[in-house]
């Protein structure tokens, strides 16, 4: 059954829904609709006719079996940090997953089981307790599911990989309502595609992971330097980064320098490229290990020194809080050669908005240790990946900085790979999917998708059509 918008729905059928579930159902017209219809991103203005809370396993199952038999439109919301704003849709069901906030840490055997409504800092300050860390993200705010369903990027990945290199198993709600657990042992099939294939196979109640040691104390921050110096800055970085340890994982951070206390008065509002970095080892071995990362210019401002790892986790919160409005486009690179470092100084900074910004991020080490025949992820071959954000307060000043970030992309595809992470992209299209995957992978994932979910019931996502 292909599902559809949503007929005007009997009164006494939600009313059913609403007695068969331990979680909440919010309809259009309920007291607090607005507010549970709000997302991170602001430019989503969606109206579904009606949210499942979902408290369980058995609640996702039965708000599935109700969507598909009222012929109701799904679309799933996790953490609600999704920029391209899937988790909603108009007139459907919103299957809604952030009151399933459970997690267990059993420190001895270094493992996490996570409930799919959780977001990274309620993950790292569980973990952190015991002296251990999940490998994911690089923002407090981030959903754990859809960071893990479209792979992973995040601080310490060219240590320990991708989130996804960690998932050991999961629990999965497929769209005929069965309840599956999926692992390297069970359904492998199912397994390899939820690790970044995103939701389109089914709606993962359940992760355990592998922890690595990590923290409490780690040691990292930004160095800052003056856009000006870019082009001589982003030189010194790429040669340095083709030897980098992988204890080391750094992100590039191209913005208006924001009001900090360790940023100099005269430099706040001006543009600057900030390079971030976590050492990913002893806190006590990281200040020698990040020293290189202050000799590229001119130094304006640092903020390098060992802190708890839930602080470092969170030190780019700010710069993309949930109320603005967003828009995303990203690549993937091959290197920082002298044509793509011009084309990057050359747009970089060219947005209207002041809170509008890019983001590049250095991969390799762990995560190209495995193949991009290990799991649906795509890219591990990349050297960068880059982001490119418009962050806006107005409406007005999104759609100008909107087609800052197209023009900005455009220029810089010629120097791409032509892949995406799809994390990092708010346009769901077919061109997008088949960017994110490739044509071969496509295939094989459009063939997992026809056996989970032949009828797209789960089509609110960067949709894979079944085979």
């Amino acid at each position: 059954m292909q599902t559809t918008a949503a007929p005007a729905l009997i009164d006494e059928r939600v009313a059913t829904l609403r007695n068969s579930l331990r979680g909440e159902v919010v309809a259009r017209g309920d007291p607090g609709y607005d507010q549970v219809r709000t997302v991170w991103n602001a430019a989503v203005d969606r109206h579904p006719a009606l949210f499942a809370r979902c408290a369980s396993a058995a609640d996702v199952m039965t708000s599935l079996r109700f969507a598909r038999e009222s012929s109701l439109r799904v679309a799933v919301r996790g953490g609600g940090h999704n920029v391209a704003g899937t988790a909603l849709c108009d007139d459907g069901l919103v299957i809604d997953l952030q009151p399933m906030r459970g997690i267990r840490v059993d420190s001895e055997s270094r493992r996490l089981i996570a409930q799919p409504g959780l977001r990274l800092g309620d993950v790292d300050h569980a973990t952190q307790a015991c002296g251990l860390a999940a490998v994911c993200g690089i923002n407090s705010l981030t959903g754990l599911s859809g960071l893990t369903l479209g792979g992973g990027i995040g601080w310490q990945m060219r240590r320990h990989g991708l989130t996804i290199d960690h998932l050991v198993s999961a629990e999965v709600v497929t769209a005929d309502s069965r309840l599956l657990t999926v692992s390297e042992a069970q359904h492998q099939d199912l397994f390899w595609a939820i690790r970044g294939g995103g939701g389109n196979f089914g709606i993962v109640t359940s992760f355990e992971f592998d922890l690595v040691e990590l923290g409490p104390a780690v040691h990292g921050g930004l160095v800052v330097y003056a856009a000006d110096d870019a082009p001589d800055v982003l030189r010194a970085y790429r040669d340095w980064a083709e030897h980098a340890p992988d204890t080391i994982t750094t992100i590039l951070v191209m913005r208006l320098a924001p009001a900090l206390p360790w940023i100099p008065a005269a430099r706040v509002g001006r543009p600057v490229l900030a390079i971030g970095a976590l050492y990913a080892g002893a806190a006590a071995d990281g200040e020698a290990a990040l020293a290189p990362l202050s000799r590229f210019g001119q130094v304006i401002a640092s903020s390098i020194g060992t802190r708890p790892f839930v602080e470092h986790q969170a030190m780019l919160d700010a710069s993309a809080p949930a109320g603005w409005r967003y828009y995303w486009k990203s690549h993937y690179l091959g290197g920082l050669d002298d044509a793509t470092i011009d084309v990057i100084t050359g747009h970089a900074w060219q947005f209207s908005s002041p809170q509008s910004y890019t983001l590049l991020a250095h991969m390799g080490g762990a995560v190209r240790r495995r193949t991009d025949e290990d799991s649906a992820f795509t890219g591990r071959d990349a050297e960068f990946a880059i982001n490119i954000n418009c962050a806006a307060t107005t409406v007005e000043a999104c759609e100008t900085d909107t087609a800052w970030v197209k023009r900005w992309h455009d220029a810089l595809a010629a120097h791409a790979t032509g892949g995406v992470y799809v994390n990092f992209t708010t346009d769901v299209g077919a061109d997008q999917v088949l960017a994110a995957y490739g044509a071969v992978k496509l295939r094989r994932l459009a063939a997992v998708k026809a056996a989970y979910d032949p009828d797209n019931v789960l089509s609110v996502n960067q949709n894979i059509t079944p085979a």
